[in-house]
């Protein structure tokens, strides 16, 4: 103690704390040694014990498991219905060509297809109006592979479906096609558009019309109108760059504005700003929900609207909103 206080220059208590800190610091290291639990002694004998225990237990359980199988032994489903009665027997009969299309459930069992197989195989020939080739065969659902390999030497079928013939669509001498509704063009599933289209009014067209413009289909043509009637009729042909479905389709609107115009002169449908509830106005594409919940709590802080230029008043409000707005706006 003296020597520590005469070198470090500590006092009396302060030495008395380092020797107090040293102390617990050796308690520290040399606990966790002396309070070690004893590793416990390895019995080999008793974990034999224990690992001959073990096995007879499975031993056991695989008798039963056993016997249990012999007693109720697994039942090929292939041949028993949902009542657990097993099908009739079909007599088999010795491979020789046949047709498919004319074959019957029975035909089919007859040739070593199961009972379940033959019945598919007899539906999806009434609902496909029958066979074409092996390859419509081969693709059954639940027909194995080799009783089909069994079979295909003997069906009257060829291996591919015979390709379409495309030739009344390609061109004549004169680099020319046949025209619609002739003897000589294909009969279509949906009717060819017309390749010279008289512009029409785009304010009053009906999906009808639109649909004759090449590119724009039933859901395109319900789209336009559905946004002219939101607006409330189109101003100019470049509205329609708005429309949703023609946003990444630039050549379906360059043809929509090659082909339609808008009346010069034509009144759109038009909200009026003082007496339109938040629903009916936030509708309009232009206006939307926060536009419309301004105008209504400005119209209610500071009374109706005198003129529709009034609602530049409102600071939030630009000008190029504005400017969209005000020919579908009024003041009554």
């Amino acid at each position: 103690m003296r020597w520590v206080r005469r070198y470090f220059g500590y006092s009396r208590g302060e030495a008395r704390g380092l020797m107090v800190l040293l102390a617990i610091m050796l308690a520290t290291i040399v606990a966790p040694i002396l309070l070690r639990p004893e590793l416990p002694a390895y019995l080999p004998a008793t974990d034999q014990v224990q690992l001959n225990q073990l096995a007879a237990q499975l031993k056991e359980h695989r008798t039963v498991e056993s016997g249990y199988a012999s007693r109720y032994p697994k039942r090929d489903y292939k041949k028993f219905d949902a009542g657990g009665s097993r099908y009739p027997a079909v007599a088999q009969v010795a491979l020789a060509p046949f047709d498919p299309n004319a074959l019957s459930a029975e035909g089919w069992e007859a040739r070593g297809v199961p009972h379940f197989v033959a019945a598919r195989i007899v539906k999806y020939r009434e609902a496909a109006g029958g066979f074409k080739s092996k390859a419509q065969l081969k693709k059954m659902y639940g027909l194995e592979d080799s009783v089909y390999q069994r079979l295909a030497p003997f069906l009257q079928l060829p291996e591919e479906a015979p390709k379409r013939d495309y030739a009344a669509t390609k061109p004549g001498v004169d680099g020319k096609f046949p025209p619609f509704g002739s003897s000589d063009a294909p009969a279509g599933k949906f009717p060819r558009k017309p390749r010279s289209l008289q512009p029409f009014d785009l304010n009053t067209a009906d999906t009808t019309q639109l649909m004759q413009i090449r590119g724009i289909g039933a859901g395109r043509a319900k789209w336009v109108v559905r946004y002219r009637n939101q607006l409330g009729g189109y101003l100019r042909e470049d509205q329609l760059d708005e429309v949703f479905v023609l946003r990444d389709a630039p050549d379906l609107r360059d043809s929509l504005k090659k082909y339609t115009f808008v009346t010069p002169g034509y009144a759109p449908k038009t909200v009026n700003v003082n007496t339109a509830t938040f629903d009916e106005m936030y509708l309009h594409p232009y206006i939307g929900k926060p536009r419309a919940r301004l105008i209504v709590a400005y119209r209610q802080q500071h009374g109706p609207f005198k003129t529709v230029e009034d609602l530049k008043q409102i600071p939030i409000l630009k000008p190029a909103d504005w400017e969209k707005m005000r020919p579908y706006l009024r003041c009554e």
